[in-house]
Protein backbone atom coordinates (compact mmCIF):
# COMPACT_ATOMS: atom_id res chain seq x y z
CA UNK A 1 0.00 0.00 0.00
CA UNK A 2 1.38 3.31 -0.75
CA UNK A 3 1.11 6.45 1.24
CA UNK A 4 -2.75 7.26 0.97
CA UNK A 5 -3.02 10.06 2.19
CA UNK A 6 -4.39 13.74 1.05
CA UNK A 7 -2.54 15.15 -1.01
CA UNK A 8 -0.17 12.45 -1.97
CA UNK A 9 -0.43 10.83 -5.67
CA UNK A 10 -3.09 8.16 -6.38
CA UNK A 11 -1.94 4.45 -6.68
CA UNK A 12 -1.38 3.78 -10.17
CA UNK A 13 -4.09 1.02 -11.22
CA UNK A 14 -5.07 -0.28 -14.44
CA UNK A 15 -8.25 -2.71 -14.58
CA UNK A 16 -10.87 -3.80 -17.35
CA UNK A 17 -14.41 -2.69 -17.03
CA UNK A 18 -17.70 -4.32 -18.35
CA UNK A 19 -18.47 -1.29 -21.12
CA UNK A 20 -15.26 1.05 -21.44
CA UNK A 21 -12.51 -1.74 -22.05
CA UNK A 22 -9.41 -0.60 -19.80
CA UNK A 23 -9.49 2.00 -17.06
CA UNK A 24 -5.90 3.06 -15.93
CA UNK A 25 -4.92 6.04 -14.01
CA UNK A 26 -2.30 7.36 -17.05
CA UNK A 27 -5.64 7.00 -19.29
CA UNK A 28 -7.27 9.20 -16.32
CA UNK A 29 -4.83 11.84 -16.53
CA UNK A 30 -6.33 15.25 -16.87
CA UNK A 31 -9.64 13.79 -15.61
CA UNK A 32 -10.99 14.19 -12.02
CA UNK A 33 -12.49 11.08 -11.10
CA UNK A 34 -13.81 8.84 -7.75
CA UNK A 35 -13.24 5.37 -7.41
CA UNK A 36 -15.13 3.81 -5.01
CA UNK A 37 -14.75 0.01 -3.37
CA UNK A 38 -17.65 -1.84 -2.44
CA UNK A 39 -17.71 -5.61 -1.36
CA UNK A 40 -19.88 -6.99 -3.85
CA UNK A 41 -22.28 -6.92 -6.72
CA UNK A 42 -25.94 -7.18 -5.49
CA UNK A 43 -26.11 -7.48 -2.33
CA UNK A 44 -27.91 -4.72 -0.49
CA UNK A 45 -25.81 -2.29 0.33
CA UNK A 46 -23.64 -2.36 -2.54
CA UNK A 47 -26.55 -2.19 -4.62
CA UNK A 48 -27.81 1.07 -3.07
CA UNK A 49 -24.52 2.71 -3.19
CA UNK A 50 -24.30 2.26 -6.99
CA UNK A 51 -28.10 3.05 -7.67
CA UNK A 52 -26.94 6.17 -5.52
CA UNK A 53 -23.74 7.18 -7.95
CA UNK A 54 -25.91 6.52 -11.21
CA UNK A 55 -28.97 8.50 -9.56
CA UNK A 56 -26.31 11.59 -9.29
CA UNK A 57 -24.33 10.21 -12.48
CA UNK A 58 -25.45 13.69 -14.38
CA UNK A 59 -24.24 16.13 -11.40
CA UNK A 60 -21.02 14.27 -11.21
CA UNK A 61 -20.47 14.56 -15.09
CA UNK A 62 -21.66 18.09 -15.05
CA UNK A 63 -18.41 18.77 -12.55
CA UNK A 64 -16.28 16.49 -14.79
CA UNK A 65 -15.89 13.89 -12.86
CA UNK A 66 -15.67 10.11 -13.90
CA UNK A 67 -17.69 7.96 -10.84
CA UNK A 68 -15.85 4.59 -11.18
CA UNK A 69 -17.29 1.23 -9.00
CA UNK A 70 -14.72 -1.18 -7.97
CA UNK A 71 -14.83 -4.57 -6.64
CA UNK A 72 -13.25 -7.99 -7.20
CA UNK A 73 -15.93 -9.54 -9.14
CA UNK A 74 -15.58 -10.44 -12.86
CA UNK A 75 -16.71 -8.59 -15.74
CA UNK A 76 -19.48 -10.71 -16.55
CA UNK A 77 -20.78 -10.42 -12.54
CA UNK A 78 -20.79 -6.58 -13.43
CA UNK A 79 -22.54 -6.81 -16.55
CA UNK A 80 -25.24 -8.84 -14.79
CA UNK A 81 -25.44 -6.24 -12.04
CA UNK A 82 -25.36 -3.20 -13.95
CA UNK A 83 -28.72 -4.64 -16.31
CA UNK A 84 -30.27 -5.60 -13.55
CA UNK A 85 -30.14 -2.48 -11.33
CA UNK A 86 -29.72 -0.12 -14.70
CA UNK A 87 -26.96 1.49 -13.60
CA UNK A 88 -24.57 3.54 -15.60
CA UNK A 89 -21.50 4.11 -13.40
CA UNK A 90 -18.65 2.61 -14.73
CA UNK A 91 -17.34 -0.79 -12.78
CA UNK A 92 -14.19 -1.87 -12.61
CA UNK A 93 -13.22 -5.51 -12.14
CA UNK A 94 -9.94 -5.66 -9.50
CA UNK A 95 -10.17 -9.68 -9.80
CA UNK A 96 -6.41 -10.26 -8.70
CA UNK A 97 -6.94 -7.96 -5.77
CA UNK A 98 -4.00 -5.34 -7.03
CA UNK A 99 -5.93 -2.08 -6.93
CA UNK A 100 -7.42 -3.00 -3.53
CA UNK A 101 -3.85 -3.53 -2.34
CA UNK A 102 -2.71 -0.59 -3.77
CA UNK A 103 -5.45 1.22 -2.13
CA UNK A 104 -5.36 -0.16 1.41
CA UNK A 105 -8.76 -1.40 0.78
CA UNK A 106 -7.97 -5.21 0.98
CA UNK A 107 -8.66 -5.56 4.70
CA UNK A 108 -9.51 -8.15 7.56
CA UNK A 109 -13.35 -7.99 8.40
CA UNK A 110 -15.35 -9.79 11.09
CA UNK A 111 -18.72 -10.77 11.05
CA UNK A 112 -20.00 -12.32 13.65
CA UNK A 113 -17.22 -13.69 15.19
CA UNK A 114 -15.82 -14.50 12.14
CA UNK A 115 -12.35 -13.23 10.71
CA UNK A 116 -11.81 -13.02 6.96
CA UNK A 117 -10.11 -11.09 4.45
CA UNK A 118 -12.42 -8.29 2.34
CA UNK A 119 -13.00 -5.07 0.46
CA UNK A 120 -13.47 -2.60 3.16
CA UNK A 121 -16.39 0.31 1.53
CA UNK A 122 -14.17 2.78 0.88
CA UNK A 123 -14.34 5.78 -1.62
CA UNK A 124 -11.55 8.32 -3.17
CA UNK A 125 -11.72 11.63 -5.31
CA UNK A 126 -8.90 12.32 -7.53
CA UNK A 127 -8.34 15.29 -8.89
CA UNK A 128 -7.30 16.36 -12.64
CA UNK A 129 -3.49 15.81 -11.70
CA UNK A 130 -3.95 12.23 -10.12
CA UNK A 131 -3.68 13.87 -6.52
CA UNK A 132 -5.88 12.29 -3.91
CA UNK A 133 -8.37 15.27 -2.56
CA UNK A 134 -10.32 13.00 -0.54
CA UNK A 135 -10.89 9.95 1.29
CA UNK A 136 -13.63 8.32 2.98
CA UNK A 137 -12.98 4.43 4.90
CA UNK A 138 -15.56 2.40 6.42
CA UNK A 139 -18.22 4.37 4.19
CA UNK A 140 -22.06 3.99 5.38
CA UNK A 141 -23.88 4.48 2.48
CA UNK A 142 -26.76 6.95 3.39
CA UNK A 143 -25.99 10.50 2.48
CA UNK A 144 -22.46 8.93 0.90
CA UNK A 145 -23.27 10.29 -2.74
CA UNK A 146 -24.08 13.60 -1.56
CA UNK A 147 -20.80 14.09 0.47
CA UNK A 148 -18.52 12.77 -2.14
CA UNK A 149 -20.43 15.06 -4.73
CA UNK A 150 -20.52 18.60 -2.16
CA UNK A 151 -16.64 17.11 -2.03
CA UNK A 152 -16.46 16.78 -5.92
CA UNK A 153 -18.28 20.69 -6.24
CA UNK A 154 -14.80 22.12 -4.06
CA UNK A 155 -12.36 20.62 -6.87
Amino acid sequence: MENMDIGNPAPDFTMSTDTAGEISLRGLAGQKFVLYFYPKDDTPGCTKEAIGFTESAAEFEKLGVQVIGVSKDTIAKHAKFRTKHNLSVLLASDEDGTTCEAFGVWVEKNMYGRKYMGIERATFLVDGEGVLRSIWRKVKVKGHVEAVLAAAADL
